[in-house]
């Protein structure tokens, strides 16, 4: 069976049958896990193997573990900075700076290959202005060369740790104050503006081999419309044909305000799909989960068919090899040179790019 088209999330730490039967949807491809699915590392390993046990090919597993305020997995792994004191470091010391984003994206993803999860949705690629509270320090900095090279050498180590790398919220969330997560942001700049600026990053890192692309949830009404996730221009025309991507593009969370004013939950999954998206991500919202693959079958393209199979995470540490690995002291070095780089608080919740954590986080 072919890996479906949607995401969904689980509502707990274990996997209960209801669920192991929703899992084996042809429509379904993927879970992304939140902090109420985490206890410890043991405990998430044994969720990551039910899920993988459900079917072949394996469905993918994704999870937030950016670093400072979006990181769902804490107790039993490394507490990772947020990125945007990478950049910090980068603006005084530009070799250290990308030798941290390498060695801390090594870290982050070693440690969630050795519970058997496939990738993280990141790194953030967006450019921070001063502007977005909910981007803020999760960019690696306000300059596109800054994040270009930050994230390049980020990525490098997440592919070193058999991981592949998933840029967002193309085609930029940084120049609008609203959180898509409440409302639907708009930015109004022009297309030339962007192509200056905040796409750059995105360019970059597709020539590097960027793996996945995940959409802003952010309508430009001077170039199309629609949100980017919901845009043809933005996915196919731009992305697809103009950038040359040929990896996956993932929505952001259907179940977000920001998506609101497309239509009803299957309006949404529909608009996504035809625009471009290989995979939804419905979060948080059980009825409109099943809503979505109600009806809905697997991939039958067999290029959408092989990128997703490209997501499946490569070679792993287990937890012995993972701690006795040079690589993990090196790590361990540039995180505690960041440490006089914490930047000071602004007070946020923690957001997340697919869609509002229920109580139970």
């Amino acid at each position: 069976m072919s890996l479906g088209p949607v995401m969904l999330d689980l509502d707990g730490p274990e996997l209960s049958p209801e669920e192991r039967e929703l899992l084996g949807h042809p429509a379904v491809g993927g879970v992304i896990l939140f902090s109420r699915n985490f206890v410890e590392p043991a405990q998430i390993a044994a969720l990551t193997s039910a899920i993988h046990a459900v079917r072949e090919p394996h469905l993918l597993i994704g999870v937030d573990q950016e670093g400072g305020r979006v990181q769902r997995f804490r107790e039993g792994f490394t507490r990772l900075p947020p990125v945007g004191r990478i950049g910090a470091l980068f603006r005084d010391h530009p070799a250290r700076g990308l030798r941290a984003a390498e060695r801390l994206g090594w870290l982050m993803a070693a440690e969630l290959r050795a519970v058997g999860v496939d990738f993280s949705f990141a790194p953030v690629l967006d450019l921070d202005r001063g502007i977005s509270h909910v981007i803020g320090d999760r960019a690696f900095g306000d300059s596109q060369t800054a994040v270009t090279e930050l994230a390049t050498a980020w990525m490098r180590g997440v592919h070193a740790a058999g991981m592949a790398a998933v840029g967002k919220h193309f085609p930029g969330h940084g120049g609008v104050a609203a959180d898509s997560h409440a409302e639907l942001p708009r930015d109004e700049r022009p297309l030339e503006a962007l192509r200056h600026a905040d796409l750059i990053p995105f360019e970059r890192l597709i020539g590097h081999g960027l793996e996945a692309i995940m959409p802003a949830h952010v309508v430009y009404p001077r170039i199309d419309p629609q949100p980017a996730g919901f845009s043809s221009f933005w996915l196919r025309t731009l992305l697809r044909r103009e950038l040359d991507f040929q990896g996956i593009i993932f929505s952001d969370d259907l179940t977000m305000q920001g998506a609101a004013g497309v239509g009803d939950h299957r309006a949404r999954a529909d608009l996504a799909l035809s625009a471009g998206c290989d995979m939804i991500l419905v979060c948080n919202d059980r009825a409109a989960a099943l809503e979505t693959i109600d009806g809905r079958g697997p991939h039958e393209d067999p290029t959408i068919c092989l990128r997703l199979l490209r997501m499946h995470g490569r070679q792993a540490l287990d937890n012995t090899a993972l701690h006795q690995d040079p690589r993990r002291e090196e790590a361990l070095h540039s995180l505690a040179e960041l440490d006089r780089y914490a930047l000071p608080s602004l007070d946020l919740e923690d957001p997340t790019s697919h869609g509002k954590q229920n109580e139970t986080d």
